[in-house]
């Protein structure tokens, strides 16, 4: 398994499920800095059209290309069912935002054989690891 670190430098592409438009989320201003440092954030949301200057889609199924992380910003009775779209869709990695934890998701995570992160920000590992995409 890859550590955290390690995840986000393998990964170009990151679905963000559960993606807001509220400024004021750590769920719109998490991938929004991701973005910023060279990440391809790809949200997914029923009910928005376009977030981060990129479309949005309903479901990780609705992607039409692979993703290298699905990054989850749903709470952890919900973070089960991403996971096994993660799976299905055969995305290498999942990461569940601070504060959510799920034993289930891990254990679907882990029989599937991809990485699993929990209860870790995606923008703390980035800044511990001074990760960039740029340039």
């Amino acid at each position: 398994m890859r550590s955290a670190q390690q995840i986000l430098a393998d990964s170009a592409v990151i679905a963000v499920v559960g993606a807001s438009r509220d400024p004021g989320k750590a769920a719109h201003s998490v991938p929004l800095q991701m973005q910023r440092y060279g990440w391809r954030i790809i949200p997914v949301n029923p009910t928005a059209d376009e977030l981060f200057s990129e479309r949005v889609y309903r479901s990780l199924a609705d992607i039409p290309h692979p993703v290298d992380l699905v990054d989850v910003f749903r709470p952890a009775q919900d973070a089960v069912e991403v996971v096994r779209q993660a799976v299905a869709i055969g995305a290498p990695a999942v990461w569940l935002q601070l504060g959510i934890v799920s034993a289930e998701a891990r254990r679907i995570a882990t029989e599937a054989g991809i990485d699993y992160v929990e209860d870790r920000c995606l923008i703390v590992e980035r800044a511990a690891a001074g990760l960039t995409r740029l340039g």
